[in-house]
């Protein structure tokens, strides 16, 4: 049995990613392709790490937030990678995120409340009033 972890193939090119990919293939569930993977490298980068660790689930790490629309355009963009998981920010709100599960009924959407880069006094400047925790929970919540 694989362990349930996801590897962050947050590598330098996508030679290494995929480098990378295949030798924790045996071992692990799932494979992180982030942001900056996915635009320098495109749906390729998915195709070709899939291909080399075709056991592994694929978790595109994307972050999107923008309205409604936009979500559903980008979830239609990437629905042929049939992602297992793919993030939103939970901030988007409620039909967002809805947009996103309409569109991507098999993948598994996974909303990011509150960056792990934003401490209190960075959340006060864009307009939270609670603490980190309780803004988290208030996000998850949607």
């Amino acid at each position: 049995m694989k362990a349930p972890i996801a590897i962050a193939l947050d590598a330098p090119s996508l030679e290494v990613a995929i480098n990378w990919a295949s030798q924790v293939e045996p071992y692990v569930s799932t494979l992180k392709i982030g942001l900056e993977t996915y635009l320098r490298d495109g749906k390729i980068a998915i195709l070709k790490i899939r291909e080399n660790s075709p056991s592994c689930d694929i978790f595109l790490d994307l972050k999107l937030h923008d309205i409604p629309a936009t979500v559903k355009g980008a979830c239609k963009s990437v629905a042929d990678l049939n992602p297992k998981y793919l993030t939103v920010h939970a901030s988007g709100g409620a039909e967002m995120i809805s947009q996103a599960a309409e569109i991507l009924p098999n993948t598994l959407i996974t909303a990011v409340t509150i960056l792990t880069s934003l401490n209190e006094s960075s959340l006060l400047e864009i307009g939270f009033r609670e603490n980190p925790q309780q803004a988290a929970v208030e996000l998850a919540s949607l």
